[in-house]
């Protein structure tokens, strides 16, 4: 797929709201998430984006954390029951958004695509740039009419822990977690610091802006091609858990660039000892 063949994957708060006021409203999804912290559905019961149906990343877009990781992927009839609940159907555009980095949304986004939903995009800077934008938010209940959505993995490239140590000496990996713990300086999380041998560092939080929306397309074509990620070689991610990945997955795609997502990521690489863990700056 080429940039200009790529379907759009992001959408910014004003076309937004001309979308929901036209004949064919995408369904909303508020997947507003902390890491290590409880759900916040009271959040999102205290103002939300008009019909927008709110979904718990850590138990809707997740399985039980384990040999998978912290954020192992979900059953894939288990997710399609909560898309369902969420009014997700087949032939309706969805969008999805977060209160944060993106991070949660792209997970969201990145599952529906994987498991075969054709029109899923993120809201371009969340929550912050809806309001930025003077749309609106209410506290109002939702009632969700259940979508038909049936799950059908396979959609996006999709790596094991194999296949992501095979991919970083035979074509790019790019690790999306912050260079420090990449370089095994700090590990907050996970067992060891460190990263996948022959890995490169590429943190998803240097594909936005301040403001947190995504740089333009060009500019992560130049970005991703400074990485060696513009030359038709295979491009996977990964990150702490398959969270942040599924971001740089989706500047990825922003920049019409296909990769595949290394679901179990770092929280399942650092749990296997017999794994190998590089250190410092350079890929090893």
């Amino acid at each position: 797929m080429t940039a200009n063949s790529a379907p759009p994957v992001i959408v910014s708060a004003a076309e937004l709201m001309d979308e929901l006021a036209g004949s064919r409203p995408p369904v909303l999804l508020d997947v507003r998430w902390q890491l290590g912290g409880p759900n916040l559905r009271s959040v999102y019961e205290a103002g939300h984006l008009p019909g927008a149906a709110y979904v718990d990343l850590d138990r809707e877009l997740a399985g039980p954390p384990g040999a998978g990781g912290r954020h192992p992927l979900p059953q894939p009839e288990e997710f399609g029951a909560a898309m369902r609940r969420a009014g997700v159907s087949a032939d309706a555009p969805v969008v999805v958004y977060d209160g944060g980095l993106g991070w949660a949304a792209a997970r969201a986004w990145w599952l529906l695509r994987w498991t075969g939903h054709t029109d899923v995009r993120v809201l371009d800077g969340g929550l912050a740039a809806w309001t930025a934008a003077g749309g609106p938010v209410t506290a109002d209940a939702v009632t969700v009419t259940e979508g038909d959505f049936k799950p059908n993995p396979g959609a996006m490239g999709l790596l094991d822990a194999d296949a992501a140590a095979s991919l970083a000496r035979s074509g790019i990996l790019l690790d999306a977690r912050a260079g420090e713990r990449y370089r095994g300086e700090v590990e907050p999380i996970d067992p060891v610091g460190g990263h996948i041998p022959g890995a490169l560092s590429a943190p998803t939080t240097e594909n936005v802006d301040a403001d947190g929306k995504f740089l333009a397309a060009d500019a992560l074509r130049v970005r991703f091609a400074g990485l060696g990620a513009a030359g038709g070689a295979p491009v996977g991610v990964y990150c702490g858990s398959g969270v942040s990945g599924a971001h740089e997955v989706l500047a990825l795609a922003v920049a019409g660039i296909p990769s595949a997502l290394y679901a179990g990521s770092w929280s399942q690489w650092s749990a296997d000892p017999a794994r190998p863990v590089a250190t410092g700056p350079d890929p090893q």
